[in-house]
């Protein structure tokens, strides 16, 4: 608390000190108005924006720009995620160079693989051990690389770690001592999608097991709401889990009955979804976190909103009910309207979301963390007709 507190005083006090920081401040008092930018425009930003943050680094990885301590070193997790993303919006955007971009993250995380076949936890000089999340994250940039490259080593790096991530499952079908703070979370489904397909590229039944085992212990962790319990990514905060991690869960379970036509992940993920869904068609915007009863607490936090943006999307394709794609296409022209695109404030982070709206929020404070960004690029190539594939 008392930390926080000192960081929101210092952050504060930059952002009045300094004209450009102050301007992004000042502009987060007025969204009402229209979107600024169209969707293709918009995409092109924000990719732009990740190209930044690729560009200031040391190594071939993604950071992230904050408004007071500029860009941050490289996290192996999102830009395993962020490879697909750049691959996808290649083709939409007609700009090779993103996919040379996409190899290069990927060579790098090659680079930086352990030797037991997973992937450090937090950014790099961290020195963090191997985390199970984190790895399939990177797994997912693997296959992605592998699919638009042919390159084996790719899924030679793939399946060494889905071999640790099977060997470190705990009985119950969770993940917890290998996995950030020590605990099983229902999140994981996002990790169950990326070994079902991985079982699909290399017939490895284990794969297979390991994730529908993952499966039914999340769906155990339901409750007849649609809410979920072990959900957040803290363990103060776990009976109010973010968006973020609410989102992970839910797109995770629709990934894997895309995998397995198992519908019972279909109706979990929707039993919430359409909770988040009616509630933001209602009053046009969300809370950060939710409880057990789905009563709202703390600002928006864009990411999950944008991931959610997603999550309407597939269930707009399976089930085709206009509301989904209402709340999608709202959602989105929400995001692009706190999307910086002026000509004030620093030019790093143009293109950007904060983490949170408005960015003074608890939620990756004062930061445009490249995760937000690849979910609004996710979200914008889903109004291109592009779902994600990995």
């Amino acid at each position: 608390m008392i930390r926080s507190a000192i960081d929101y005083a210092r952050y504060f006090a930059h952002a009045l000190s300094a004209a450009e920081v102050r301007s992004v401040l000042l502009a987060q008092h007025d969204v009402s108005g229209p979107a600024q930018l169209a969707d293709r425009m918009a995409l092109r930003a924000v990719i732009d924006h990740l190209c930044r943050c690729q560009d200031h680094g040391t190594d071939a990885g993604f950071g992230s720009y904050h408004l007071v301590h500029g860009h941050g070193p490289s996290y192996p997790e999102t830009t395993g995620y962020i490879i697909p993303t750049f691959l996808a919006a290649a083709e939409v955007l007609d700009l090779p160079t993103l996919g040379h971009r996409a190899l290069q993250a990927a060579d790098w995380l090659l680079s930086i693989q352990r030797a037991d076949g997973g992937w450090q936890g937090g950014r790099v000089g961290e020195e963090r051990a191997s985390v199970v999340f984190n790895t399939a994250q990177v797994l997912r940039g693997m296959l992605a690389a592998h699919a638009f490259s042919g390159h084996r080593a790719y899924l030679d790096a793939a399946v060494r770690a889905g071999d640790w991530m099977v060997r470190v499952q705990e009985r119950d079908g969770s993940w917890a001592h290998h996995n950030f703070l020590g605990s099983s979370r229902v999140y994981d489904s996002y990790v169950d999608a990326p070994l079902l397909h991985l079982h699909a590229l290399t017939g490895t039944s284990v794969y297979r097991e390991a994730a529908r085992l993952n499966l039914e212990w999340v769906l155990g962790r339901q409750a007849s709401n649609g809410w979920f319990a072990d959900a957040d990514n803290t363990i103060k905060h776990n009976d109010r889990p973010i968006t973020h991690t609410i989102a992970y869960t839910l797109d995770g379970l629709l990934e894997c009955h895309g995998f397995t036509q198992d519908d019972r992940y279909l109706k979990a993920a929707e039993r919430a979804a359409l909770v988040l869904r009616d509630r933001f068609l209602e009053h046009g915007t969300l809370n950060g976190r939710y409880d057990a009863r789905w009563r709202g607490s703390e600002s928006t936090i864009t990411t999950g909103c944008a991931q959610l943006a997603i999550v309407w999307s597939r269930l707009q394709a399976i089930t085709h009910e206009p509301d989904y794609d209402s709340a999608a296409k709202r959602m989105v022209d929400l995001l692009k309207q706190v999307q910086h695109t002026s000509s004030s404030g620093p030019s790093a982070a143009q293109g950007g979301v904060t983490g949170s709206f408005p960015l003074w929020g608890r939620y990756e404070k004062f930061a445009y963390p490249n995760w937000a960004q690849k979910y609004l690029a996710d979200a914008l190539l889903c109004r291109e007709g592009i779902l994600p594939r990995f």
